[in-house]
């Protein structure tokens, strides 16, 4: 077949924590000249539909993602799912899980704030920060820095919320790749070297941590991703190439709220597609998990 000639599929709206709306991300993806993406907000796939409505014949392909925040008793970890059946009663169950633990965290997040160091907001921020989607620390961060409780996004998410315990509500990684399957999509790990804050996982803690993943159903790796150097990347196709896993590619594009460009996956044409990456988009385009403007 022939292969889309620059992939992104790794990207956030405002559902979650990016920026920009889906309907405006489809503008900066042509203007990036991207030919296949997808969505992946964080717990949420409704942005995803909206993208979908809004597409014409001439918009770029494109793919429906998501990605779930998980965690258990040995690591963080961040799912992605692409292709899935939207309507499909696994995934539904599973995006309102992580959206009640999420919508969980940001009340604990704010009280935290207060009781340490005293850092309050107005009622009317609180109630926009609520009627958010799926609020994270940037919306918070920004927020803290609105009030002068931070210079910067950086430091607020640094210096104090990322100083804040995530308790014990969470979505586990098996519970997210059994729900992405069970609803016909395809289970992938995104930047799999990177875990908490700035812990960097390769060699052994990187293989135990994708044989166990792989036993719960992990079919890919995000292997290119903007984060990513050569070595890393290197080291994830290697690992994917000897377990037979899909190889992705993704930006984690988040607008105004990251500093990274849409299209930075370390790829820059369809010639440079390894064959883990041909074989996902193989299963996605052209198999039963197609799905949007293929």
């Amino acid at each position: 077949m022939k292969y889309p000639e620059k992939t992104d599929l790794h990207m956030h709206t405002t559902v979650s924590d990016g920026t920009d709306t889906p309907e405006k991300l489809i503008d900066r993806v042509k203007e990036a000249g991207i030919t296949f993406f997808s969505v992946t907000d964080h717990d949420a796939v409704k942005g995803c539909a909206r993208i979908a409505r809004a597409l014409t014949a001439e918009d770029p392909g494109f793919l429906p993602g998501v990605e779930f925040s998980c965690k258990d008793e040995l690591g963080q970890y961040h799912i992605l799912g692409y292709g899935y059946d939207a309507d499909a009663a696994p995934i539904k169950r599973i995006v309102e899980k992580g959206h009640t633990f999420r919508m969980s965290k940001l009340e604990k997040r704010l009280s935290f704030l207060q009781k340490q160091f005293g850092f309050v907001f107005s009622r009317e921020d609180r109630d926009a920060l609520f009627s958010l989607d799926n609020p994270g620390k940037p919306h918070i961060a920004n927020m803290m820095v609105k009030y002068g409780y931070a210079r910067d996004k950086e430091e607020a998410i640094k210096g104090y919320l990322n100083r804040i315990a995530s308790g014990g509500e969470y979505v586990r990684p098996e519970e997210a790749i059994a729900a992405v399957i069970a609803s016909g999509g395809v289970p992938v790990l995104a930047h799999p070297s990177f875990g908490r804050g700035d812990e960097l996982i390769t060699g052994g803690e990187m293989e135990a941590r994708l044989d166990r993943l792989t036993a719960f159903g992990l079919q890919g790796v995000e292997a290119f991703y903007s984060g990513f150097s050569k070595q890393l990347r290197d080291e994830m196709l290697g690992l994917a190439a000897r377990r037979g896993l899909y190889v992705t590619a993704g930006s984690d594009y988040h607008g105004q709220n990251k500093q990274v460009r849409l299209g930075d996956t370390g790829l820059t044409g369809a010639e440079e597609y390894p064959e883990g990456l041909r074989r996902f988009l193989d299963r996605v385009i052209n198999g039963k998990s197609t799905g949007g403007n293929v």
